[in-house]
């Protein structure tokens, strides 16, 4: 009998002022947005439940624009990334900006107690990736055995300016030994991917992660313990997140977790720049030529 399973998505990022936001541009033949294809790929996967990490402040609105598309294929959930609820019982300090995807995480540990997923609301992650992930979560995940879905970089680039990546190290077994933050990756006129800022030349194969994670309910302890260690040291800088790349490095350092890279030849996109947009829309409207998505 296989694991429950379910799929995390991380929306409190998403503004009020919903009608001006990438996140919910209209796109392709659809005219949807790229959570709905987030959720058809999610469900069609095999997840058996999905919850959004949403701001109380527009729940009404993200239930309107995209909770009911999901309540109706699967079993739905919501919860809220507040400000005044921190890990370990830390006192809230009055900022506009959210803690961070650790923190948004961390948010759902009261109504998520099977093996999940953790992904962004606003990018397109492919069909493959959903399935990697989903039976890596059903067959395999332990506390002891985390995964991170990889992407190959020129799966991920934008013709439209640079890109900042982390460019994932595995062993002999696949483990994550490390992910190296590269902030500046663009393609050179000769076709050569480079980090401009590090002058490092990167390979087409490399393999990247997208914050698309498989975990157990045991990060959330985790995420706990570590958050406490980061608040007196960042309480003070309102702009300062606690982001869930580095709670699973220290992890790995720690020896607490492994971290299971699940190689996909899935395709990302996301609207980085404006003009990604007509790209995006054509990546699209390829699919529907290939008989995809044609009931979203």
């Amino acid at each position: 009998m296989k694991k429950k399973t379910t799929l995390l998505v991380m929306a409190a990022g998403m503004g009020s002022r919903f009608g001006s936001l990438k996140q919910i541009t209209p796109l392709g033949p659809h005219q949807k947005a790229l959570l709905h294809y987030t959720v058809y790929d999610a469900v069609h996967a095999g997840f058996d439940k999905i919850v959004f990490i949403i701001r109380e402040s527009f729940a009404q609105e993200f239930k309107d624009f995209v909770g009911k598309y999901s309540e109706n294929l699967v079993e739905t959930d919501y919860c809220y990334q507040s400000m005044e609820n921190l890990p370990g019982g830390m006192p809230p300090i009055e900022r506009e900006k959210p803690w961070g995807t650790a923190h948004a995480i961390w948010c759902a540990k009261d109504i998520i107690h099977e093996p999940f997923a953790a992904l962004n609301a606003d990018d397109f992650y492919g069909s493959d990736a959903f399935v990697k992930a989903h039976d890596f979560l059903a067959n395999e995940a332990s506390d002891e055995e985390f995964g991170l879905v990889g992407y190959q970089l020129a799966a991920t680039l934008s013709e439209n300016g640079t890109v900042s990546r982390g460019i994932c190290e595995s062993d002999n077994n696949q483990h994550l030994t490390s992910v190296t933050e590269c902030t500046k990756i663009g393609i050179e006129p000769d076709g050569t991917i480079k980090d401009q800022d590090s002058g490092k030349i990167l390979h087409a194969n490399d393999l990247v992660s997208m914050n698309f994670w498989a975990f157990t309910p045991k990060v959330f302890q985790e995420i706990e313990k570590q958050f406490i260690e980061f608040y007196p040291a960042n309480k003070d800088n309102l702009k300062s997140e606690f982001y869930i790349p580095k709670v699973v490095d220290k992890m790995i350092k720690d020896n607490t977790a492994q971290v299971k890279v699940l190689k996909t030849d899935a395709k990302w996109f996301g609207v980085t720049y404006k003009e990604d947009t007509p790209g995006v829309n054509a990546a699209l409207t390829a699919f529907d030529k290939e008989g995809k998505y044609l009931d979203l």
